[in-house]
């Protein structure tokens, strides 16, 4: 271990930052139905998993209050098609771009052709 010294005061090594554990979208919810079904307290189910029983009640809260949202189909159903619509101008545009592109260097590279001959790139250092 080492240890930090300023100013001839003696500080002891600083601990590493914790990683905060990342739960899956599904461990969340196995959770938080077990914790509704009211089966165990939550304490214990806390404890079975090693998980602050805080952080239960927050799932089960977010959950909660997300719920409706299951139901509320017409609402997702119209913003995933404008995400997908937008996702699909962009990708024409994007395509349109590089047609012209594409058009733009066949055309210059024929004129190089013409002015400088066969082998022009090599006569400019390109390949």
């Amino acid at each position: 271990m080492t240890s930090d010294i300023i100013n001839g005061i003696k500080f002891p090594e600083r601990k590493s930052k914790m990683k905060r554990k990342k739960y899956t979208p599904e461990y969340k919810a196995r959770i938080v139905l077990e914790a509704l079904r009211e089966e165990l307290t939550v304490s214990e189910i806390a404890s079975r998993e090693n998980i602050n029983p805080n952080q239960i009640q927050n799932w089960k809260r977010e959950f909660i209050e997300k719920s409706a949202m299951v139901f509320d189909t017409n609402k997702s159903e119209k913003e995933a098609e404008k995400v997908i619509n937008e996702k699909e101008k962009t990708q024409a545009r994007l395509e349109k771009k590089v047609g012209q592109l594409t058009l733009e260097v066949d055309f210059l590279k024929e004129i190089c052709e013409r002015y400088y001959g066969k082998g022009w790139e090599e006569k400019l250092g390109i390949k």
